[in-house]
């Protein structure tokens, strides 16, 4: 039995933090960390770890579920237990089939993407920006350095220009 690993740092800011120094400062923050529980946590009869780092500042930003055909769902991405395949879904996951990114057995792979999206709180309307890393692996064994030991097989970006 293999067990996935599902770790994700999300970095959130408004525009107002899109100056030189907050890019810096960002840019400092690191994209991989070792597994700890918690906050890691098991999921799907222990057969996944999702690990979670970063912000949060809506509450509830990642999801994640199980289909039924056994593959996970987990943000915009998708992984078939069986063949340990990870697939990215992009902005707009109805419209096209998922990007194949990698195997996950055994090798890690690291993904990342930006975006943007309104928010509305407080009578407010504003711009929250958003990087996220997905760093993910199949493992007979857990181990919790996977994400610092060794670099990874394969690094995906999907990065877009959010000034415009």
């Amino acid at each position: 039995m293999s067990i996935l690993v599902l770790q994700i740092v999300i970095k959130q800011w408004d525009k107002s933090q899109r100056t030189e120094t907050h890019v810096l400062d960002r840019a400092k923050i690191p994209d991989k960390y070792p597994i700890i529980f918690p906050p890691a946590f098991y999921v799907f009869n222990k057969e996944c770890v999702i690990d979670k780092h970063g912000d949060d500042l809506q509450g509830g930003r990642v999801k994640y579920s199980q289909l039924a055909d056994g593959k996970i769902k987990f943000d915009r991405f998708q992984v078939c237990l069986e063949g340990k395949i990870l697939e990215y879904f992009g902005t707009n996951e109805s419209d096209e089939a998922p990007r194949i990114i990698g195997s996950l057995n055994n090798k890690w792979i690291q993904c990342k993407y930006n975006w943007r999206y309104g928010v509305f709180e407080s009578d407010m309307y504003y711009w929250l920006y958003e990087e996220v890393t997905l760093n993910a692996i199949c493992m007979s064994e857990l181990n919790e350095k996977v994400f610092l030991n060794a670099e990874p097989a394969i690094i995906y970006e999907d990065l877009n220009d959010l000034n415009k």
